[in-house]
């Protein structure tokens, strides 16, 4: 998966900045992002602190592996049932 430029502290700070008054283009030329990325990041991170994007960046990362545990589980199932079934 590809990995941001930005930390969820730093997007946090940059939408702190146009919370106090910076335009939206000025903030997005000042830091080198779309409009698009800025608005989703707003969707996402606005009216967080700090804190609570660092827990959700943990959250998110423990779902993943959750996820994935739960694939590996689903596949190995899958096979040990093929196994079962064929009759030798």
């Amino acid at each position: 998966m590809r990995q941001g430029r930005f930390k969820p502290e730093q997007i946090v700070s940059i939408l702190k900045e146009g919370e106090a008054g910076l335009g939206t283009g000025e903030l997005c030329r000042k830091y080198s992002i779309s409009e698009g990325t800025y608005y989703n990041w707003k969707a996402k991170y606005g009216g967080m602190e700090v804190s609570d994007a660092r827990r959700l960046k943990s959250l998110e990362d423990e779902n993943r592996r959750l996820k994935q545990l739960v694939a590996d589980q689903a596949l190995d199932n899958r096979v040990l049932k093929e196994l079962l079934s064929k009759k030798y």
